[in-house]
């Protein structure tokens, strides 16, 4: 085994590396970017080295400057994680040049997974299951049209060199099959390159089932049971799970057999993943080998009591695939596991992806039932240089139902405040009907994305201002003491937070803006124990509570518990199906006047 290894990327994935080899007494080095200097994979590996400027082409894909730093750390080998030069096949060939050792597959591995349509043909050639279509060389567009009047519509006209959706096409009718070509072509020439496209039968709603195969360097090769990753927006997958609710055992032999037969057809050694389309009625085709660790590979290791990473090291180091994975065809899955991502970006904004410094993170607790894979902790910035992901959330348990009910009891958990976030989306999809009832394809989200997202100015009820605000009060009587304490006399009646003030009765003013509305609410009481004013309403806290991240009181009435969050800035009120953020505001405001000083708002 290794006893030192760099890994050649950052965030989350490294961390995660990082966690591995440190368990296996296995030192690692980071590289960091500019941007990274203070990053948390650069805290927690052993040791880490600079490797340029902020932008990934100044940085993280700059495989002479990692080299560099791999020789002068004395480390033995790289683990490249995923993106990045995860699939790189020059990179690949100049660690074996080093002398160092890829923790991945040979560079021959995946040239012959670098273009689509020669892979395509390989498979075919090794009786793997592939969708009908054209793969040729000649691009002629007359030719491009014959071919495709002989597949049939719908189809679709993908770029040869690529992925991440970038020069994909749907085309429904022959009649709009030039104009697509022509746009599909361009798109693939800008983003690759090369302009050349394959066609192939467009599958109506299918769903995207992938397998986790391994092969050693003794001619061993196994598949470690299937992933579905049918939850997709613009073909990038938003939930993960395993096993696939869809599949059965028979498909999942027969996949699984397809799997290990596609990795065997390029000689492949290390983790990979072998990509289906899958049809209604369970025809399914090869689409890609992904040459590297996924980024969901998380609900594998759950619901199989492995680590992937390990294995990977192993394999790396020469040794051969564990016997008891080796003899067994298919390996039973422990029950469920899904897997969400947490990103930095703005659902309501088309989903753009956002930065900044999280001053608010706070997630769930880890357990044998909830996973957290994070590279950044509160405090830290979301670069606008790489992807916006916070962290990934991965539940596990015994049926499917338990462990989508955990994964919402952890997102009612979760608080991301700097950045906008997807939590609230995501809260949606795992309750939606086409999610709990395991029939979504690839392109319903696209289809239906306005039932995930919230309805704009949905009106806030009453009593979620009066929990908001007796939130605010508690936490403003509970820090009162420790503010006392720093003054001259902590027992002086002004140093209390209940609005005593000498011949003046209690009163406290709160400001709370809820979807950029302005709302002041008067208060008097203490303790828990509130009458609260506001717009002509009024509302009666009693016995109010706010403890180990709960909220708990009886308003006009009627007693209830949300979970809480409150700091200075906001408050985060959750029932177990709705999210409320209020922002919290000053209680005086102040605007310049035209003579320049300032008038007082209140």
């Amino acid at each position: 085994m290794f006893s030192k290894v760099l890994i050649a990327n950052r965030g989350e994935i490294a961390c995660r590396v990082i966690r591995t080899c440190r368990r296996l007494g296995i030192r690692t080095v980071a590289v960091y970017s500019d941007a990274d200097a203070t990053a948390q994979h650069v805290r927690l590996a052993d040791e880490a080295w600079p490797i340029g400027g902020s932008r990934p082409a100044e940085s993280y894909l700059r495989g002479d400057v990692i080299l560099d730093a791999a020789r002068r750390s004395g480390a033995q080998a790289i683990h490249p994680g995923y993106g990045f030069l995860s699939e790189n096949a020059d990179f690949a060939d100049a660690v074996e040049a080093a002398g160092l050792v890829f923790i991945g597959p040979s560079a021959a591995s995946m040239r012959k997974m670098g273009s689509k349509a020669g892979a395509k043909i390989l498979m075919q050639e090794h009786k793997v299951p592939v969708v009908p279509g054209y793969t040729g060389e000649d691009q002629d567009p007359a030719l491009l049209a014959r071919e495709a009047d002989r597949i049939g519509y719908p189809l679709m006209i993908k770029a040869a060199h690529g992925g991440g959706g970038k020069g994909m096409r749907i085309v429904r009718a022959k009649d709009e099959f030039a104009a697509n070509l022509e746009s599909c072509q361009r798109e693939a020439k800008n983003a690759f390159g090369r302009d050349r496209v394959l066609l192939e039968r467009y599958v109506e709603k299918p769903r995207h089932i992938e397998f986790q195969v391994f092969g050693d360097r003794h001619g061993n090769i196994v598949h470690l049971n299937e992933r579905e990753c049918s939850a997709q927006r613009r073909y990038q997958k938003v939930l993960e799970e395993a096993p696939s609710p869809f599949v059965t055992p028979e498909l999942r032999a027969r996949m699984g057999e397809a799997a290990v037969a596609a990795a065997r057809a390029i000689d492949y050694a290390n983790a990979g993943t072998v990509e289906f389309i899958v049809g209604q009625n369970g025809d399914f085709y090869f689409m890609e080998i992904n040459t590297r660790l996924q980024v969901e590979h998380p609900v594998t290791e759950l619901t199989l009591n492995l680590d992937l990473v390990e294995l990977q090291l192993r394999v790396a180091a020469g040794e051969a695939l564990p016997a008891s994975l080796v003899r067994n065809k298919s390996v039973p899955a422990d029950g469920h596991a899904i897997e969400l991502r947490l990103y930095a970006e703005d659902p309501a904004q088309n989903f753009l992806p956002g930065s900044g410094r999280l001053t608010t993170l706070r997630l769930p607790a880890a357990s044998r039932h909830v996973r957290i894979d994070g590279g950044v902790v509160e405090g830290d910035t979301v670069s606008i240089f790489y992807d916006p992901m916070v962290a990934k959330l991965i539940v596990w348990d015994r049926t499917r139902d338990a462990a989508l009910q955990r994964l919402r009891e952890a997102l009612a958990a979760t608080e991301i405040v700097g950045p906008k976030s997807n939590v609230e989306f995501l809260e949606r999809l795992v309750r939606h009907p086409a999610v709990t009832g395991a029939s979504i394809d690839t392109g319903y989200l696209d289809r239906h994305l306005e039932e995930f997202l919230p309805a704009q100015a949905e009106p806030v009820p009453d009593a979620w201002f009066a929990a908001a605000a007796a939130a605010v009060l508690l936490d403003q009587e509970a820090a009162a003491p420790l503010l006392a304490a720093t003054g001259s006399d902590p027992h002086s009646p002004w140093a209390r937070a209940d609005g005593w003030r000498l011949g003046h009765p209690g009163k406290r003013v709160v400001v709370l803006v809820q979807a950029g509305e302005r709302v002041e609410i008067a208060a008097h009481g203490n303790g828990g124990d509130y009458t609260l004013d506001w717009n002509g309403k009024q509302a009666r806290v009693r016995h109010a509570l706010l403890a180990d991240g709960a909220f708990s009181a009886e308003i006009d009435g009627h007693a209830r518990r949300l979970r809480a969050g409150v700091d200075a800035a906001h408050v985060l009120l959750h029932d177990g199906q709705t999210r409320r953020v209020f922002e919290r505001a000053a209680a005086f405001a102040y605007r310049a006047s035209a003579g320049g000083g300032g008038d007082r708002v209140v």
